[in-house]
């Protein structure tokens, strides 16, 4: 059942005088934001208790703190070893595990669906190229619209402003570097990743710049390296903020050669890579069955054990007979994930498809990278369309923000039409939306 904030809110909606309706298409956003994300938004922002936010936040530290104890816990540090059970190849190993450390950075996204009662985790991503840290441009547009701001006050609604936390986190972690008065941050993506991405990265900027950064876009075969420190274009580089993947670097013949002078830069010191490139070693999905099966479970304290049974849904490896009989006899309970991917790329819902489907699925996935893992059923929201003013459920994806500083705010969902597809995805069709979370003090 939505919350009483929502409520409130589709039933002004429903009034065409309340000026609620259209909020979201009359915000003044900049002309970055509007080019990025513009045709992508949802009608309306979410609303959530800042104590449920918080309460499920408190229970993500921890257990990301879990998540990067596993090489050491479970395989007493033996990252290859690590990385062969997750079936991560030997040069995407190798890429990973240069300059390893037990204390890699907090810079993370979990992604988590909530049931209508809590909160629960889909997956997790521990990079720095993280999506949806900018989404407060829609909080801080929609409070210039009379309307909205007037209902805003009414509930004390607030926001986290995640991309000026991140911003902090930055300056902290650049800081040892630091030749100017403000940071020089390359946001890098890979070879031609611009000419795709440039236009949301452009975004981001705009928003880093404004919280005290001197922030550039970068591709990764575009720096000079002197004396151990990186330059663009003339300009000294206190950080590369990575926005390219291990996959990346290794479907490239030349990858590793590309990326040396920024790891290279990093080792001396003198630039800071961040992240670094061993936090793909805990976005593999196989880590949630290392942490949910109960054949790892005498290294977990009782107490870790429970915090992680009420964050991650039932989640084990596709191998083995009894993992097999289960999968195939609670078809409508679960689904296949690959281990490595995102945007629900490969993913097979065992209630989307019919029974012969869901055992060739099964039959072909068994020991070949998947995990299976237990469904969790989204709330559906109500959403008035700005045009129409019709009232339709929808479903969404919530995103958590955490950096070395802690949390960083609840402030990105991507929400699709109530049984419009499976999965919450770009892939989706009618095309998922995007927008951010309000919070109010009581539920």
């Amino acid at each position: 059942m939505p919350n009483s904030v929502t409520k409130h809110y589709i039933d002004q909606c429903l009034d065409e005088r309340s000026g609620l309706r259209d909020a979201v298409r009359r915000a003044p956003f900049s002309p970055a934001f509007a080019n990025a994300y513009g045709q992508r938004l949802a009608d309306r922002p979410w609303f959530a208790g800042e104590a449920r936010l918080r309460e499920f936040a408190a229970d993500l530290r921890p257990f990301l703190d879990l998540l990067v104890s596993l090489p050491w816990r479970l395989f007493d540090g033996d990252l290859a070893a690590y990385c062969a059970t997750l079936g991560v190849s030997p040069r995407h190993a190798a890429v990973m595990t240069r300059n390893a450390t037990r204390n890699p950075p907090r810079y993370a996204r979990p992604d988590v669906y909530f049931d209508g009662s809590a909160f629960k985790l889909l997956e997790l991503n521990i990079c720095s190229a993280l999506g949806g840290l900018d989404q407060a441009a829609v909080n801080r547009a929609l409070l210039e619209v009379p309307e909205f701001r007037a209902f805003a006050e009414e509930h004390r609604l607030g926001f986290s402003d995640t991309a000026a936390e991140f911003a902090a986190a930055l300056r902290d972690i650049a800081a040892p570097v630091t030749e100017g008065d403000r940071p020089v941050v390359a946001m890098t993506e890979w070879t031609d990743g611009l000419a795709a991405y440039g236009h949301r990265m452009r975004v981001l900027q705009e928003q880093m710049c404004a919280a005290g950064l001197d922030v550039r876009l970068a591709e990764a075969g575009q720096f000079k390296e002197k004396a151990g420190k990186l330059f663009l274009d003339g300009t000294p580089v206190d950080m590369v903020l990575r926005y390219f993947s291990v996959d990346e670097i290794c479907s490239d013949p030349a990858g590793e050669e590309v990326v040396e002078p920024i790891v290279r830069a990093h080792e001396s010191g003198r630039t800071v890579l961040h992240s670094t490139l061993d936090s793909y070693l805990y976005s593999n999905k196989g880590c949630m069955y290392l942490l949910s099966d109960p054949r790892w479970r005498e290294a977990f304290t009782a107490e870790e054990s429970a915090l992680i049974d009420r964050v991650l849904p039932w989640t084990r490896a596709l191998s083995g007979a009894d993992v097999v009989e289960r999968a195939l006899a609670e078809r409508d309970s679960l689904i296949l994930k690959p281990r490595v991917g995102y945007a629900g790329t490969g993913a097979v819902a065992g209630w989307a498809v019919g029974e012969r489907e869901w055992r060739e699925a099964v039959a072909a996935h068994t020991g070949d990278g998947y995990i299976v893992q237990r469904r969790v059923t989204p709330q559906a929201e109500p959403v008035c369309d700005a045009a129409s003013g019709e009232v339709a459920d929808w479903i969404a994806a919530w995103s958590f923000f955490f950096t070395d500083r802690g949390y960083a705010g609840s402030s990105f969902i991507r929400a699709i039409p109530a049984g419009s597809g499976p999965i919450i995805s770009p892939s989706t069709q009618p095309p998922m939306r995007t927008t951010s979370v309000f919070t109010f003090p009581h539920e």
